[in-house]
């Protein structure tokens, strides 16, 4: 019997066993029906919906604290930047007797210095600086610091040791002093101030981005985008660093808050840009008369108290906000 005539012949047995357990046609074959659960689509988790910020935002605009504080920094803000049209003078310049009190004179509502400045033009421009100053610096703190951290976290190891090592060389170092060499090696400028505030407030948002990426490095999506080959860059922008953000930037609104109130340290000591007026130079300069005219260092000294309060109620309106220990009480 030949090779196909042997095929056209089956055993009993394979015939019961085939009738038994037909093999479905793959045409007749049904989807799965979960297909679309996000478990499903693990693999590509860019597409696996996020929660949004909805909630978050009317969590922290129900805040009364931040709401107080956001009006305040808001006013500082509109009033730094209308400063210019406010008084497009030089808040430098000369502009009546000194002395005048608060008050004395409609025309300097808050009165004049020792060399005949307006107190309330020197405030109003200072605000620019110091503003510009805290935010600048944060950012470069910011942009330090979470790049430092996200290598040290995410990769870990050798890499890992050595950063952290860099980490703490520059946090066993005095924070302030570090300022004061900066500034008086180089010579003093809004521009160096600022660069030397940003240079040495970077370890504490290193040390937090990397313990933020040393916890979410496991997640479940992060080892899916790895399974699937997406690179290092992708996998740390788009899936590791969005989620290590919230507490970032709940302290980035203090860091603002320090590197005001460090700038105006170094002006009130002399290491302030002289070209450029801001509260720490007006405290500084009034300190010389301060029994005779007290109001010269306490007006831009509340200036900079009300400004470093408001950013910390922001802060903690944003902590309240953010912080999902918070957000799971009051579920």
């Amino acid at each position: 019997m030949n090779s196909s005539h042997k095929s056209a012949v089956l055993d009993p047995a394979e015939l019961s066993a085939e009738e038994s357990n037909p093999k479905p046609k793959k045409q007749e074959e049904k989807a799965w029906p979960y297909i679309h659960a996000p478990d499903a689509l693990s693999a590509r988790s860019a597409s696996v919906p996020r929660r949004g910020l909805r909630r978050e935002l009317k969590i922290f605009l129900t805040n009364p604290n931040a709401i107080v504080g956001l009006l305040f920094l808001a006013t500082v803000i509109v009033t730094a930047l209308l400063a210019p049209l406010i008084y497009p003078g030089d808040p430098l310049e000369m502009v009546a007797r000194p002395f005048l009190w608060p008050g004395q004179n409609a025309a300097y509502p808050l009165g004049t210095d020792s060399m005949g400045r307006d107190v309330l033009a020197g405030i109003v421009h200072g605000a620019r600086i110091s503003l510009t100053v805290g935010v600048v610096a944060t950012l470069i703190g910011l942009t330090i610091g979470i790049t430092i951290g996200a290598f040290a976290g995410y990769f870990g190891g050798v890499i890992d040791d050595i950063l952290v090592k860099l980490i703490e060389i520059f946090q066993t170092l005095p924070n302030f002093v570090l300022l004061v060499v900066l500034v008086a090696i180089a010579q003093p400028s809004v521009t160096t101030v600022t660069s030397a505030i940003g240079i040495i407030t970077w370890p504490l948002v290193a040390r937090l981005t990397r313990a933020e990426f040393r916890a979410i490095r496991e997640k479940d999506y992060v080892l899916a985008a790895r399974s699937l080959g997406y690179g290092h860059a992708r996998i740390v922008f788009q899936e590791i660093l969005p989620n290590a953000l919230p507490p970032i930037i709940v302290t980035s609104s203090v860091m603002v808050a320090g590197a005001i109130l460090m700038e105006a340290a170094l002006s009130f000591m002399g290491l302030g840009d002289p070209n450029r007026v801001s509260w720490g130079s007006m405290i500084g300069s009034g300190r010389d008369v301060i029994r005779t005219a007290w109001y010269l260092t306490a007006l831009p000294g509340l200036a900079i108290v009300f400004t470093v309060i408001s950013l910390n109620l922001i802060s903690d309106g944003l902590n309240d906000a953010l912080n999902p220990r918070f957000s799971e009480e009051r579920r």
